[in-house]
């Protein structure tokens, strides 16, 4: 949803902090295009459950600390990130509101930044009986679903926004969103606080030149939707905030999930037991 791993390897400021990290561009990808993979089996678990990989991520605030509580890593608390997304209708569909999703599946990634924004959303509009959810996978996947008519509304992320868009699909509400970093536990401090410095230093650069770095969008669109696009229309996508988490905002997190019966796999729910503080 972001481009700020990109910019980093651009402008060299791994390099500035002695890092030299491997981008797992597959994973990404495989993320974005998995057609509905159960929780521990898709493809954004399976690093954190392969043993001994030193592997950073990021994920829905939501999502973050339920895989941590789950066993897959840890939420790191001294920074965040605002993503956006949005929900589309099919191309064939007649549905113009959110109101009139009353008992109709609404296409997400399980346990992940859709799932939990389209409960989010619709919850203010319908009753909890009638809110549908649909695992389709991957947000690219999910596009694909929409403009095939294989669904007929889907909560979609960025850069999948914006190609719906070009593509003239109906949105029907958008948003934004918290995400927190979700870390292997054995990656030291003093890495880990390099790696955000140096996103710290890619999030300055690109709100004060955005239009430089557009042309990286191109390497996160998925497999199926790769197309000559206008990437100015695709703006900043997900941008960090450099403040804490804060514990109470942790809990009231985990709550969210709790009200929605999506903490089953969660076994621990405490911020100490959970948080992987690093010094920025």
């Amino acid at each position: 949803m972001r481009l700020h791993e990109w910019v980093a390897l651009e402008e060299g400021h791994y390099r500035a902090e002695g890092l030299e990290p491997e981008l797992l561009s597959d994973v990404m990808h495989r993320v974005s295009s998995h057609a509905g993979d159960p929780y521990f089996e898709r493809p954004q678990d399976l690093p954190f459950l392969a043993g001994g990989m030193e592997v950073a991520n990021s994920a829905c605030e939501w999502g973050s600390v339920c895989n941590a509580g789950a066993g897959m890593g840890k939420f790191v608390p001294d920074l965040y990130g605002v993503a956006r997304f949005a929900l589309f209708a099919s191309p064939g569909s007649k549905v113009t509101r959110l109101v009139e999703l009353a008992g109709v599946p609404v296409g997400v990634g399980l346990m992940a930044g859709s799932h939990f924004t389209t409960l989010m959303t619709l919850e203010h509009v319908l009753p909890a009986e009638d809110i549908k959810i649909e695992n389709i996978g991957g947000p690219g996947r999910r596009l694909l679903a929409l403009l095939n008519g294989e669904v007929e509304v889907a909560n979609l992320l960025d850069p999948e926004i914006t190609i719906a868009e070009e593509k003239g699909l109906r949105k029907l509400a958008s948003g934004e969103f918290r995400t927190l970093f979700w870390v292997a536990p054995g990656i030291p401090a003093s890495a880990l606080g390099a790696y955000f410095r140096a996103l710290r230093s890619a999030d300055s650069a690109l709100r004060s030149e955005p239009g430089r770095y557009m042309h990286l969008w191109k390497n996160n669109i998925p497999p199926g939707l790769e197309g000559d696009y206008d990437w100015s229309k695709f703006g900043l996508g997900e941008v960090l905030v450099f403040e804490k988490y804060p514990e109470s905002t942790f809990a009231e997190t985990l709550e969210f999930a709790r009200r929605w019966g999506l903490d089953k796999n969660v076994r621990a729910d405490t911020y100490k037991e959970l948080a992987a503080p690093v010094s920025l």
